[in-house]
């Protein structure tokens, strides 16, 4: 029963350890959806998300279909602190345009992201749930602590180059976007609720603000799935679009993707459809357990303790890594 908790909650792709920091033992991955999750990837963790789609495009007023593909990648670096990962966020498409006088082609980036990101606040740092021996009712009620969000802040940098049919400018530019993500977990870590808060091209002419919302739900101790709404408003376009998709983990290190979307208007009507994998090299990456001040204190003052929990930490690692072969 704890492989399978432990695995729901990896499988998930969102959720931190609880007493060790940003690290998982199972990738943590943002794929497929489109949300940042609030946790890191864990220092010295390097981590790469990569997918190819399909996209159909077309607008009923101004009479033109686009159709084509693309491919995006973000990379992800842990560095310096637990709670930092650093950003490299990527997204390439090529497409055929058409309309009733004219049929062309383009390509460019549609995305060039670079940033950090820092977790501000974990609720489950230093917190763990208490056992009540005497009552059964009081150890299966609602655990009300999960419903204060893990609290996170990306700032970065979009970079557009000239001449980008994708841009609304001709010219290239540097501007901000920055997200505030919040993510809860629900039912042992079979839900996961993340929400993304997003200001986008903030200093230029056409600034974008919009939302994401992911809800993930573990099936088994491979499978998981998820339901997303995106939407995002500026003077230059606005949408609304619905995602689902399905990851599978082929390993710790190793997780393939697939997912959908689409919109409900045909000024344009999108659809989009892809499939990716998301791979992680934690081979330089050492285990550090978050303690609180005040039991860092108890342990300088007191070896006695600082000993017996150390055995405590100890047995209690051991019986997680007996757990995954059970």
């Amino acid at each position: 029963m704890l492989k399978v908790k432990n695995l729901f909650i990896a499988t998930l792709f969102f959720t931190p350890q609880f007493f060790f920091a940003q690290y998982t033992d199972i990738i943590n991955s943002n794929r497929p959806g489109e949300t940042m999750s609030a946790f890191a990837v864990g220092k010295t963790v390097i981590q790469a998300e990569i997918g190819i789609y399909g996209i159909k495009e077309k607008h009923d007023l101004l009479n033109y279909d686009a159709n084509g593909f693309g491919t995006d990648l973000t990379f992800r670096y842990g560095a310096f602190l637990e709670k930092l990962e650093f950003v490299l966020d990527l997204q390439y498409q090529m497409e055929a345009f058409n309309t009733p006088y004219n049929n062309s082609k383009r390509n460019n980036f549609r995305q060039t992201v670079l940033g950090a990101k820092y977790l501000i606040y974990d609720p489950f740092k230093n917190y763990e749930k208490t056992k009540n021996i005497y009552s059964y009712k009081a150890n299966h009620s609602f655990d009300w602590h999960q419903l204060i969000p893990a609290v996170s802040l990306f700032a970065g940098a979009n970079f557009v180059g000239a001449d980008n049919p994708y841009s609304f400018s001709p010219k290239s530019s540097i501007s901000p976007k920055v997200v505030l993500i919040t993510q809860n977990q629900f039912g042992g870590g079979k839900w996961v609720f993340v929400t993304n808060i997003i200001a986008d091209y903030i200093t230029t002419d056409y600034p974008s603000y919009g939302y994401v919302l992911t809800l993930t739900h573990g099936f088994n101790n491979k499978w998981s799935g998820f339901v997303e709404n995106q939407g995002y408003k500026s003077d230059f376009y606005s949408d609304a679009i619905v995602r689902g998709g399905a990851a599978y983990l082929i390993n710790p290190n190793l997780q393939v993707d697939a997912s959908v979307s689409t919109n409900f208007k045909n000024t344009p009507s999108i659809l989009y459809g892809g499939v990716g994998v998301s791979w992680r090299y934690d081979g330089k990456y050492k285990e550090k357990q978050i303690e609180s001040k005040r039991q860092s204190r108890k342990d300088k003052n007191n070896p006695k303790d600082a000993k017996s929990k150390k055995e405590t930490d100890y047995q209690a690692q051991e019986r997680k890594r007996k757990s995954k072969y059970e």
